[in-house]
């Protein structure tokens, strides 16, 4: 089941969009829970990461579905975020909160479909494997969504997480033949990063949650192909 969130000041709106995934629902035989909130302020209010995907009007009263979006993901690194909008270029802020797409009103069904199916696809290529790590004093298990980017020093393997740093001795090949399933890619020799972290790419710089990652000329090809696979919905 995935859990879906619709955030739309307008009721006729709201109704099409849920009308919309009902659809989908019966045309695909994939079981949705929907809920409907009609501004910002109401999903931010106590909101909890449970959804898997967050449809998000732009242009709302109060709180905005991008001021809403960049809460949400300071909450919530995973949840799919697709905004909908009069115009194209409302939406290029997205990139910031990673979003992964726009809708463009008016909505008909076709688009809105396409764009639904994208957004699937994301969730269950995110679906996160587990690692553990043989530390000086014990072990961790993470899952791998949990970790940004892996650093290799001088034989040291520094996994750079969601719950700090941790530090193991091994090589990049073994950690990137490991984690290469869950979208991993190098940016350059000693670099492996995760893909959902990537927020921003600007010439041979990769922004990889906060961090600043150069991007060597022989991966360059390789990484900004898996890049635009990864945020595409390619398989």
């Amino acid at each position: 089941m995935l859990r879906i969130a619709v955030v739309e000041d307008s009721a006729e709106m709201r109704g099409q969009i849920h009308d919309f995934l009902l659809r989908y629902e019966k045309e695909n035989g994939t079981e949705l829970q929907v809920s409907l909130f009609s501004d910002g302020a109401e999903i931010l209010d106590r909101y909890r990461p449970i959804y898997d995907i967050i449809f998000l009007d732009i242009e709302m009263p109060g709180v905005n579905g991008m001021d809403a979006a960049e809460q949400i993901r300071a909450w919530d690194s995973e949840v799919v975020l697709v905004f909908i909008t009069n115009l194209a270029q409302y939406a290029i802020r997205g990139y910031s909160v990673r979003a992964l797409d726009y809708v463009l009103k008016p909505i008909n069904y076709f688009t809105f479909s396409t764009k639904l199916e994208k957004a699937v696809q994301m969730v269950q290529r995110q679906a996160s494997g587990q690692v553990v790590l043989r530390l000086s004093d014990g072990a961790v298990r993470l899952e791998t969504r949990q970790i940004r980017y892996v650093e290799v020093q001088n034989g040291v393997l520094r996994y750079h997480t969601e719950l700090g740093e941790f530090a193991v001795r091994g090589t990049l090949q073994a950690a990137e033949a490991e984690l290469a399933p869950y979208h991993f890619v190098r940016c350059n020799y000693w670099y492996l990063v995760n893909l959902m972290y990537v927020t921003k790419v600007q010439k041979d710089t990769a922004v990889v949650a906060g961090a600043e990652l150069q991007i060597s000329r022989r991966n360059k090809n390789a990484f900004m192909a898996a890049l635009t696979d990864y945020v595409g919905g390619g398989g």
